[in-house]
């Protein structure tokens, strides 16, 4: 029995003794194996699909020089996964200013990646990034796996921010990949077992925790430059129920990040911090911005924050500009729009200027403008109007402001950027796009005929070249791009159909990217036949071709992808925030790397994404990883370094020194860490990083520095470099050069000099065709070569001889600004100068700087004048104003500056410009309309009319004469008005009751409106009153006076009479001596009667009022001691024609009379009826009568279609019918106001 344990225990031991021995050596091999796991690229642009991007703005002018953020953005990130990441801000250099944008269809500009510093065309509107100070609005909440907020603000340093997500949304697992790959390289932190045999490197490393920061979700990193080592850290807590920042903690390093010195005390432990900005000029001045909730104040900072000086402020800041030179020089924009300038850095503001459009104000530029404190704004005039003018910097009077283009431009659309400044101009309706070249005059941007803009986005302006998106009238989520010739004036296509998506703040991302590194090379994503495919230039747009697909996958197995239906996609979004990172990578130091996500097909997809690199400038390419990674670079791009980005804490990163073909594993850190961001030191250098994360779901902050100066074992030489030529598919002249670079051998460690990564030797190649793009007008043939577009017609002449006598004729071809190629075929496609021929002037356009046709009285107008072609020096101008006055110049270039006319009169004025020389001439005409401002408009009618009997109605405008007005009437309900050119209409009204009429006047910009009710009976009697003269004494000529006195002489009537009060309206009418008229009209029970005893009934009322007025029984009390009576009256009938001498005349007249009057007499016995004397009898039977006179008119209206008779009032007959009874005063003893009268 023993002897049988003995052996049984001599065989375990031997068992486990050959498991030792074969883990050893499996062990061995797995260190030389190739360490290849799946990887995320430094996000240089966040996928704009992902709802919860990286919430990124530039915190102040700092350079970060090395960003990577762990955002959904991140290079290999499965798009359709959602998950929460932290918020991470990156400063950057020159006067930049960081501010989401805002604002629509307008002009923008580029902006510098936030990463690596060059430029990066795929990004949003506006101009060049702010510093401004986040608001609310601007903040993402985001949660981590751990149940932690956070959020990363990173200053002059690289910023790697991740978050903790929900572990499910990371699992990716891909059919296609072996689960030997996988299981070997996806676990860290919890899952680090299953990788305990990979020989691990320990890399040297502190651990600072934050003490007292565990609730603060926010974090603020500054490293002050370049062989500094200083750190700043503003660590805050935002409440996202109520918006505000509560508590906040300021931290300072001054040893690489090895421990930290909290400086709560110094700048005041009750003070509530929410900002931090840094001098771009020098990184010593540091500034820090209270929260305006508790304080509005600035805590200065001039020894790297060492010691702090507060100063009040008057106002809240929303951006900062810094000057691009002057250290001091600040421009600090307001909530309520107005814009400061300090000159001391922060201690004293003074007030610029108000009404300043958000984003759109610029310092000058030394060289192009005439001073350097000088300041470019744009400022809001009135809705829809801004305008461009120039300040001095601390004197912006009206006499010292410039105003480059003299007219008004769209809101929103100044955007100044190196030699160039852009503007739109609103002519005739449309966007007219403005370029000046070195602050000259402006001149409207040449695109090929029939591109008709919706949106025009400035992307780059590098090279001395413009390059625009432009989203065509049929296009909607894609974009054009165009390129200029030197001067920004005529553009040409460079490629079609770019891919275009929604960023913050309404921006449009274009998926567009400039490869680092080496000029003229593009990537950009093209919808062909609604597929998305990527594309790549080597000359700047000239050409475009696919990317080839790597030769073998992951596993070593061959990829068959044949071009044009397979080849590489890569993801060129980026983040929702223009300054997060995002999914595609290169830098200036490492020249011809490039590394992106993306997928091996037919279009570009969000499944399936790996991530590729390419060492020869995209050439070829090489599928590294296929799990979530960042990446970035190290030692000035000679090494790379890889973090996971994963969900669960972790305790590795992974280094290359071989352009990614091989991962070692390094740790830095003993206790697995929730990493949140990792931030580089400034500048190219980058071999101290600090990674901040946290241990545990409570845990203060973890500031972990890991120091990589010890893997480097020395400083490299010579014979650590190797050289590589740059190529495109084997063609080594590119953009007229060849170019030889030099990079570090592989696997060699060692430490770069700082000046050795831009070692490079190029050698100019002999122009050929393909050194030259098809210039204005020109497209390109199947056969490569440049011909005239059908709608162009190559004209001898050019712009220049406007101004000049000679210009350079075009063969049909340009070379590109930045191609360096000489000698060859230079002389064949070079254009060739001539001398400006004598010709006819062509093409004149004029127009009103405010781009319309409209301008009030007594205003200053200004009309600009342009010539497309035609001998400047030789032909004359001449304006004529159509009011009498005309204007000369000996030529076109002496108008510049617009041509500005007064006009005393309103109406509208034919305006003409003449361009002529001895050879011809060419005319233009517009059409101006010139008013006053309109003040009011009254609607004057009668307020009681017949059924079926047209109503005239007038206007009276305030002042009377205001030019050109425009009239809309709306009867009752109607939803369609009746337009007419004057103030009078006619309307038949064919139902009783009570009908609404509604009058706007249209004068210029302004509209004014008028109502008023008619009632419509079948028959009425209506009285004319007149009251004692005492009333006329207290007429003030107010409507609520006539109004008060029509209520009280009705309320008299009433109880004097004792007539319903619904039977009688009474009107006091405008003007003077005051007079008034009362309506007595049937009562509603009496529609069934007859209609001799409806009459009757009213002559019964009709008597009783008479009598009761004859016998001054009507009178009321105005004030005391004034009785005022009322008087029925009438008017005097005219004669029926003039007095004279000849008795047989006078004698005619009196026959005529007598007979006409025995006439009516025996009308009136033979229908038994009694006219009452002073009683109008209005009825539907009697056509011939009307109710009031109103002078003939020209309408313009309609007829109603619903049966309502709209009448010209040419048509209405006007006739007086009225007996003498009592004393009347005549037409001309009555004062008339413009008021419209009122029943009661």
């Amino acid at each position: 029995m023993e002897t049988r344990l003995g052996h049984l225990f001599f065989i375990v031991l031997s068992e486990w003794i050959w498991v030792f021995i074969i883990t050893s050596i499996l062990g061995g091999i797995k260190a030389e194996v190739r360490c290849i796991p799946s990887c995320q690229l430094p996000s240089i642009e966040a996928l704009s699909q992902q709802p919860s991007a990286l919430n990124l703005s530039n915190f102040g002018a700092s350079p970060a020089e090395e960003f990577v953020g762990f955002s959904e953005g991140s290079l290999g990130a499965n798009e359709d996964e959602n998950y929460n990441v932290a918020d991470v801000t990156v400063s950057e250099e020159s006067s930049f200013k960081v501010q989401p944008r805002s604002e629509g269809s307008s002009t923008s500009g580029p902006q510098r990646d936030a990463s690596n510093g060059n430029r990066k065309l795929s990004h949003p509107s506006g101009s060049v990034p702010r510093a401004s100070v986040p608001s609310p609005n601007n903040v993402t909440e985001n949660i981590t796996g751990n149940g932690r907020y956070n959020s990363f603000y990173i200053k002059n340093g690289d910023l790697t921010a991740t978050e903790n997500r929900n572990v499910a949304s990371w699992r990716r697992l891909r059919s296609a990949r072996s689960a030997e790959t996988l299981s070997g390289f996806r676990s860290e932190g919890v899952d680090d077992v299953s990788v305990s045999d990979q020989e691990e490197f320990q890399l040297t490393s502190s651990t600072f925790a934050l003490t007292g920061d565990t609730a603060h979700n926010q974090a603020m990193v500054h490293w002050s430059g370049q062989n500094s080592s200083v750190i700043l850290m503003l660590t805050k807590y935002y409440d996202f129920n109520t918006g505000r920042v509560t508590e906040s903690s300021l931290w300072r390093s001054t040893d690489f990040g090895t421990t930290y010195e909290k400086l709560n005390e110094k700048v005041g432990t009750k003070t509530i911090l929410s900002y931090l900005y840094v001098s771009p000029n020098n990184k010593r001045k540091i500034m820090l911005l209270t929260d305006p909730e508790v304080e509005s104040s600035l805590l200065i900072s001039l020894d790297e924050g060492a010691s702090y000086q507060k100063h009040s402020l008057a106002f809240d800041i929303l951006s900062l500009l810094f000057h691009p030179e002057q250290e001091d020089w600040i421009l600090a924009y307001s909530h309520d729009q107005k814009l400061y300038v300090s000159v001391e850095f922060g201690r004293r503001w003074q007030l610029v200027h108000d009404s300043v459009v958000p984003n759109r104000f610029y310092w000058s530029r030394l060289g192009l403008d005439k001073e350097q404190g000088m300041i470019h704004l744009e400022i809001s005039i009135s809705d829809g109007r801004s305008q461009y003018i120039t300040c001095k910097l601390q004197n912006c009077s009206d006499g010292n402001k410039g105003k480059p283009f003299p007219g008004f431009i769209i809101p929103n659309s100044l955007v100044v950027q190196d030699e160039y400044v852009f503007i739109q101009v609103p002519v005739g309706g449309q966007s007219v796009h403005y370029v000046s070249y070195k602050r000259s005059a402006f001149y409207p941007m040449k695109l090929p005929k029939y591109t008709l803009p919706k949106d025009l986005q400035i992307i780059s302006t590098d090279d001395n070249q413009v390059v625009a998106a432009i989203q065509d009238w049929h296009q909607n989520d894609s974009y054009n791009l165009y390129m200029s010739e030197s001067r920004g004036l005529f553009f040409t296509l460079m490629l079609e159909d770019v891919v275009s998506s929604g960023g913050p703040e309404d921006n449009i991302m274009i998926d567009l990217y400039e490869v680092a590194g080496i000029k003229g090379v593009f990537l950009s994503n093209k919808v062909v036949e609604n597929q998305v495919k990527t594309y790549i230039t080597y000359n700047k747009g000239r050409d475009w071709r696919l990317l080839q697909a790597p030769t073998t996958d992951l596993q070593g197995n061959q990829v068959y992808c044949e071009q044009p239906y397979c080849s590489l996609h890569l993801h060129l979004h980026v983040s929702e925030n223009p300054y997060a990172s995002g999914n595609i990578v290169s830098k200036d130091s490492a020249p011809g790397i490039i590394i992106a996500s993306g997928v091996v097909g037919p279009e570009l997809t969000n499944t399936n994404v790996s991530i590729f690199i390419t060492s020869d400038a995209g050439n070829t390419w090489r599928e590294v990883f296929q799990e979530e990674y960042s990446v970035f670079f190290l030692n000035q791009g000679g090494s790379l370094v890889a973090i996971r980005h994963t969900p669960l804490p972790i305790r590795h990163i992974w280094l290359s020194f071989d352009e990614g073909r091989n991962w070692d594993k390094y740790s830095f850190t003993f206790s697995p860490l929730y990493v949140d961001g990792v931030l580089g030191e400034p500048g190219e250098d980058i071999l101290i990083m600090t990674v901040f994360g946290h241990f545990s779901h409570r845990s203060e902050w973890q500031l972990v520095k890991i120091d990589f100066r010890s893997i480097f074992q020395r400083r490299c030489t010579s014979e650590d470099y190797l050289t590589w030529q740059l190529h495109n598919e084997g063609e080594v002249c590119i953009m007229g050069m060849k170019r030889i670079f030099q990079k570090l051998r592989a696997n060699v460690r060692c430490v770069k000099a700082r000046d050795q990564y831009i070692s490079q030797m190029s050698d100019s190649c002999p122009c050929t065709e393909t050194d030259f793009e098809c210039d204005y007008g020109y497209e390109r043939q199947i056969d490569g070569s440049c011909a005239p577009a059908f709608w162009f017609v190559p004209s001898a002449a050019s712009r220049n001889c406007i101004t000049g006598d000679s210009f350079f004729n075009t063969t049909g071809y340009r070379k590109a600004l930045s191609n360096n190629c000489s000698e060859g075929s230079l002389s064949k496609y070079s254009p060739r100068q001539q001398k400006c021929p004598s010709q006819a002037p062509r093409g004149l356009q004029l127009f009103t700087s405010e781009g319309t046709l409209v301008t009030t009285l007594a205003r200053n107008v200004t009309f600009l004048v342009f010539l497309e072609e035609g001998l400047g020096s030789m032909t004359s101008i001449t304006v004529d104003f159509g009011d009498g006055t005309a204007i000369s110049f000996v030529n076109i270039s002496s108008i510049d500056d617009g041509i500005k006319h007064v006009y005393s009169k309103t109406g509208i004025y034919q305006v003409s410009a003449t361009a002529s020389n001895s050879l011809g001439s060419d005319r233009v005409v517009l059409y101006l309309h010139v008013s006053c401002q309109l003040e009011q408009v009254q609607l004057s009618a009668p307020l009681v009319a017949v059924k079926n009997k047209a109503v005239n109605f007038t206007t009276a405008l305030h002042p009377s004469s205001v030019g050109t007005v425009t009239y809309f009437w709306w009867f009752d309900n109607k939803t369609e008005p009746f337009v007419t050119l004057d103030g009078a209409i006619s309307f038949t009204f064919s139902k009783e009751g009570s009908h609404s009429v509604t009058v706007q006047a249209s004068a210029g910009n302004t509209v004014h409106q008028d109502q008023m009710r008619v009632t419509v009976y079948d028959y009425f009697l209506s009285h004319a009153l007149a009251f004692s003269s005492n009333l006329d004494e207290l007429n003030p000529g107010v409507l609520e006076w006539r109004e008060d006195i029509g209520r009280v002489v009705k309320s008299c009537m009433v109880q004097v009479t004792g007539i319903s009060e619904d039977q009688l309206l009474v009107t006091v009418l405008p003007g003077l001596p005051t007079a008034a008229e009362v309506f007595i009209i049937p009562e509603r029970r009496s529609r069934d009667r007859a209609m001799d005893e409806k009459w009757a009934h009213l002559d019964q009322l009709s008597q009783v009022l008479l009598s009761a007025l004859n016998q001054d029984l009507i009178q009321f009390t105005l004030k005391l001691g004034v009785q005022v009576n009322v008087y029925a009256t009438q008017l005097s009938p005219a004669p029926l024609v003039d007095s004279s001498d000849s008795l047989h005349s006078s004698t005619a007249v009196i026959m005529l009379v007598s007979v006409v009057l025995m006439g009516l007499a025996v009308f009136v016995i033979f229908k038994f009826k009694r006219k009452i004397p002073g009683v109008n009898t209005y009825t539907a039977e009697q056509p011939d009568k009307e109710q009031e006179v109103i002078p003939t008119v020209t309408s313009l209206a309609v007829p109603n279609p619903e049966g309502d008779k709209l009448t010209s009032v040419d048509h209405v007959a006007v006739q007086l019918d009225s007996n003498s009874r009592g004393y009347l005063p005549s037409h001309t003893d009555i004062k008339l106001s413009d008021e419209a009268p009122h029943v009661f």
